[in-house]
């Protein structure tokens, strides 16, 4: 899911929601040989379908997709890998600096949510090397083999973010979908090797206890565990305002 939103674009990085989108200012960068892919394997008939597809995405045109279609590999490769992907990330970055410059700040109840994977730190390396950037069905287990790794690095745009946010005198939380018993300490450690220190409050998921809005806007409790964090991060934001 979070190559899809990769896919779909960094919309929603002004959004502060989750998931998405790899970078590339790693604190190391692996060798782009690293991750193969064969150029002439793209071309030509590829290049259309690569291109048809992922405006149809952004458009919302393609129905429920578990894997990006084997043509696109090599395309979301080479964007992921190839720098586009952190020119993007670059352009976001000023946009929303821009923004938070022009707010006023001051009576300390000025707060700002950041998503942590894929808008923090990212897991572009886990994706590279066990999800082919979203052309492998999403393997739970092994991504959770990755997080407790503790390897995610930062991804340098949204860290200039965070850091100017906190010195203009914002209170920033931080969101997750990680659980909170299992993923916890490893996700504070990564966190703060990677330079996000000062944050207000992390939260992380609870396994029990889910809580969600229904369509009246009325807060329910939900017993079993949701797939994915949107209502998890909307719980965040009900505990955040009341």
């Amino acid at each position: 899911m979070m190559v899809q939103q990769a896919v779909l674009g960094l919309a929603s990085f002004l959004g502060l929601t989750s998931k998405l989108k790899k970078l590339l200012y790693l604190q190391q960068k692996p060798q782009t040989s690293q991750y193969i892919w064969d150029d002439d394997h793209d071309r030509d008939g590829d290049e259309g379908y690569w291109l048809s597809w992922r405006v149809a995405v952004e458009a919302n045109n393609v129905g429920p997709w578990r894997t990006v279609p084997e043509q696109c590999y090599g395309h979301v490769a080479r964007y992921m890998m190839g720098g586009q992907y952190e020119k993007d990330v670059e352009m976001i970055r000023d946009e929303i600096l821009k923004y938070a410059s022009e707010i006023k700040v001051g009576d300390g109840k000025d707060g700002w949510v950041m998503d942590v994977d894929d808008t923090c730190i990212s897991n572009v390396l886990y994706y590279g090397e066990n999800g082919r950037f979203g052309c492998a069905p999403f393997n739970s287990a092994k991504f959770k083999e990755w997080i407790r790794k503790g390897q995610c690095p930062a991804i340098q745009g949204m860290l200039e973010v965070f850091r100017t946010l906190l010195e203009r005198g914002f209170k920033v939380f931080l969101v997750t979908g990680r659980d909170e018993t299992t993923m916890g300490h490893v996700t504070t450690l990564n966190l703060h090797q990677q330079g996000f220190i000062g944050y207000h409050r992390l939260f992380l998921r609870e396994i029990e206890g889910w809580f969600r809005l229904d369509m009246e806007g009325r807060l329910s409790h939900e017993d079993r565990e949701v797939d994915g964090g949107r209502w998890w991060e909307t719980e965040v934001i009900v505990k955040l305002l009341f």
